[in-house]
């Protein structure tokens, strides 16, 4: 059974956190409906959230677990999971997944917003856009990146409908949010370039296509895209603290970008990143440098 558990990812569970952006940006646009009376229900209902968006995202890990065993064999560390090292069956890893996904959707129809429900099961619909054939966009060059950081916006949404029920977020928010995720992904992408070299194309497809040129245009194009949203929802909302806070940003971007391009191996899962101490410290004071908006900034539309 273990293996069954390591095939579902529960460590990722960090990464179903990023709802939480989401919800901050509602509460921060819409501060004035927010009452300190009200924290105990959105706590609940955060938690909630949470729960929900971690059964999906698990149930995507499932279907990236049996879509890519054909292609992990040639990882230097994929290779070890449970499905192709053949420790579990596939059937078995479709039933647990098909159970997550009701035990997911349900309460979300019931008990939520219908954009929540339906933010979240675009959230599932993304998984097998990005690993399922015939579309399988992961095989695509740069769509692989771009379809997968749409789950940035994506987690945004479900963490926004939690307690919006009609309102939308900015669109150029949404934007930089994907553009951000892009950057990581393509930087991802890079670093499999660099170091798996020839096996680069056997593990990911969209490499036979990829180059070392055309993916560090990719990476400086969207981190271009990401400051220029990010200055234009700065300006947009008249939220000076945000470009006091740039210079940070534009550090932590390159922090990454140094990993990319200089260590041997590929570069680690996010929440394996936050395994090393100084890029911990340094993430942590970038939230909560961005955390003391709510006091130095109000929003102006």
């Amino acid at each position: 059974m273990k293996y069954y558990f390591q095939a579902m990812r529960l460590g990722r569970w960090p990464r179903s956190l990023a709802i939480i952006i989401g919800s901050a940006s509602f509460f921060f646009i819409h501060q004035k409906n927010v009452q300190i009376s009200d924290f105990p229900e959105i706590l609940i209902r955060i938690t909630a959230a949470f729960l929900l968006t971690w059964a999906i995202s698990t149930v995507n890990y499932l279907i990236n677990e049996v879509a890519d065993a054909p292609f992990d064999i040639h990882h230097p560390t994929k290779h070890k999971r449970p499905l192709v090292s053949g420790e579990i069956k596939k059937w078995g890893l479709l039933i647990i997944g098909v159970l997550l996904a009701g035990a997911g959707l349900f309460p979300a129809f019931f008990f939520f917003p219908r954009p929540f429900f339906y933010s979240l099961l675009g959230l599932l619909i993304a998984g097998f856009i990005y690993n399922v054939r015939p579309v399988r966009t992961k095989d695509i060059p740069f769509l692989d990146a771009v379809s997968e950081s749409a789950n940035n916006p994506i987690r945004f949404l479900i963490g926004w409908y939690a307690f919006a029920a009609t309102v939308f977020p900015p669109i150029s928010l949404l934007l930089c949010w994907w553009a951000f995720g892009n950057f990581l992904m393509i930087s991802k992408r890079l670093s499999e370039f660099r170091v798996l070299k020839e096996k680069a194309a056997d593990y990911r497809r969209s490499h036979r296509k990829y180059s070392h040129r055309s993916l560090l245009f990719g990476l400086i194009l969207s981190s271009a895209i990401f400051f220029l949203l990010y200055f234009f929802v700065a300006a947009k909302l008249n939220l000076m603290y945000l470009f006091f806070l740039s210079p940070m940003v534009l550090i932590y971007l390159l922090l990454i970008f140094k990993k990319t391009i200089t260590e041997n191996s590929v570069l680690e899962e996010p929440e394996k990143l936050m395994g090393n101490l100084p890029f911990a410290f340094f993430t942590i004071l970038l939230l909560l440098a961005f955390s003391l908006s709510f006091i130095f900034d109000k929003v102006s539309q």
